[in-house]
């Protein structure tokens, strides 16, 4: 298998043409035996990770050699729609390529993650089982190359995202997405995020050696910056091989890991409404800003786009029943209540999300009311109110003073960095 890192020497990203040269090479050890290859990038909710021009390359050497399916590794998201396809990946790749990963349906079980190994790397905080499903067209023995395409950058879940999440989770079932989730809320967010050797990577790491054997698969990884509308690919990753996950962890932790001397007093994050609808993704806000924002402190979260909770209904239907309610109030409602043990994804996701009133979280959303956001413990500020004292095209990413003399630390994209106060990391 091919083994490719490129990077760039000069802090402004990689050209266009050292990308299609190194996408190139990777296939020439097999191009001319191919005739079906599955590409796995991620949704528009990683529209600054490179994903999608590196697809759309990869489109465009390979649709004269053998066909070419697209299925975007959803993970609980919400399926693309075709104005997001073409977004995200150009207009040149035709619509029919995609398939759609229907995490509750279209997956089948591989093996588990033994109850025993779970307690030994979670230092005996959970000791169940995991079952491991991951989508059928993965094992579909037609595919000569599968192509997984992604980002590496600090996560709140895994420490940090991308290498066999994307196959684990993106392409995954109800279990591991649930079981993983919950195994990162219980340890402790703020002793994972930013970190390689976690204990859901360990799980990701033990179902990659147990159970991708037999398939065909090569890993893309991109780490990136933007700034403004611009995406700069600072490192290209492409194989199988740990160490490369390895080498794209350290330059994301240069990249896009953001230490400060003393904590925040206020934070406003922009979310861009073409990438952030649900809080379910906001809240990237809220998890890469805990770790500097100091105790009594303030989050607001400019979301224009922002219309649900939850990424599919019954995930937003269990968030308004039971809030961001806090750590502690969480792990009890779980113990008490069938339907989050049965969506332990959704219950990480509400302690993930909540602050256990160490500061404030104010979201200004563009298409909730005032009562569906208080009704989930959140503060609420309209949306226009809040865009008028906190212009996105007045503000800097860093610190910023208003014209009544506050200072505001200011963030126009959470999903691409963490912020953390050097005593907290």
């Amino acid at each position: 298998m091919i083994r490719l890192s490129v990077t760039s020497d000069d802090g402004q990203g990689l050209h266009e043409k050292s990308i299609r040269e190194a996408l190139d090479q990777s296939l020439q050890e097999q191009r001319e035996s191919l005739r079906k290859v599955l590409l796995i990038p991620p949704d528009l909710t990683r529209a600054h990770s490179g994903a999608g021009d590196i697809t759309r390359m990869y489109y465009q050497l390979l649709k004269d050699v053998c066909q070419v399916d697209i299925m975007p590794a959803l993970g609980t998201h919400m399926p693309m729609t075709h104005d997001e396809i073409d977004l995200f990946f150009g207009k040149e790749v035709p619509k029919e390529s995609f398939i759609v990963h229907n995490w509750r349906t279209d997956v089948v079980k591989v093996g588990q993650v033994p109850g025993q190994y779970i307690s030994e790397i979670s230092g005996g905080l959970v000791n169940e089982p995991i079952d491991v499903e991951i989508n059928k067209r993965l094992l579909d023995k037609s595919y000569d190359l599968i192509i997984s395409i992604g980002q590496v950058v600090p996560h709140e879940v895994v420490g940090m995202a991308n290498y066999s999440k994307n196959i684990f989770v993106g392409c995954g079932g109800m279990d591991i997405i649930n079981k993983s989730h919950m195994l990162g809320a219980i340890y402790g967010m703020e002793k994972i995020m930013g970190r390689d050797h976690s204990p859901v990577r360990k799980v990701f790491d033990y179902c990659q050696e147990h159970f991708t054997r037999e398939i065909p698969l090569m890993y893309v990884l991109t780490v990136t910056t933007a700034k403004e509308d611009r995406v700069d690919i600072h490192g290209l990753f492409i194989g199988n091989d740990r160490s490369l996950f390895e080498e794209a962890v350290k330059l994301s932790q240069e990249k896009n890991l953001e230490y400060v001397d003393r904590p925040f007093k206020k934070v406003v994050v922009y979310l861009d409404e073409t990438e952030f609808k649900s809080t379910w993704l906001g809240n990237k806000s809220v998890y890469r800003t805990r770790m500097a924002i100091g105790d009594g402190g303030q989050l607001i979260v400019l979301a224009p786009g922002v219309r649900q909770f939850g990424e599919d209904r019954e995930n937003d239907r269990l968030i308004r029943k039971y809030g961001y309610a806090g750590r502690l109030k969480v792990l009890e409602l779980f113990k008490e209540n069938q339907d989050l043990q049965e969506n332990q994804s959704v219950a990480a996701h509400l302690i993930h999300g909540s602050s256990d009133d160490r500061f404030s979280i104010t979201y200004a959303p563009g298409h909730l009311t005032r009562d569906e956001v208080e009704k989930v413990n959140y503060n609420y500020m309209p949306l226009n109110e809040a865009l008028e004292k906190y212009d996105p095209k007045r503000l800097k990413d860093g610190y910023n003073t208003l014209e009544d003399g506050e200072e505001i630390f200011y963030i126009s994209n959470p999903a691409l960095g963490l912020w953390a106060d050097r005593g907290k990391f």
